[in-house]
């Protein structure tokens, strides 16, 4: 069985949200346009001064987009 994780970008400061839900566009244009498989491309408002954008992918899938897209940290997807 093929673990899923999740790859995640920090972005801080008071425009840190509106730059997470703009990276999650460039997330989905990079999977679509290299015809990569993905379960989930969300964000998350961590605090007024801290959120994150993510993707949970196969674990098999991880290094192409670990690669291309510099996460700037990864987990265990629950």
């Amino acid at each position: 069985m093929n673990r899923k994780l999740k790859l995640i970008w920090d972005f801080k400061g008071p425009t840190g949200l509106g730059t997470a839900k703009h990276h999650c566009i460039h997330l989905e244009e990079f999977a679509n346009l290299e015809k990569l498989h993905f379960y989930e491309i969300d964000f998350s408002e961590i605090s007024e001064m801290h959120a994150t954008a993510f993707i949970v992918v196969d674990e098999v899938d991880m290094k192409t987009y670990r690669d291309a897209l510099k996460p700037h940290r990864g987990e265990l997807a629950q």
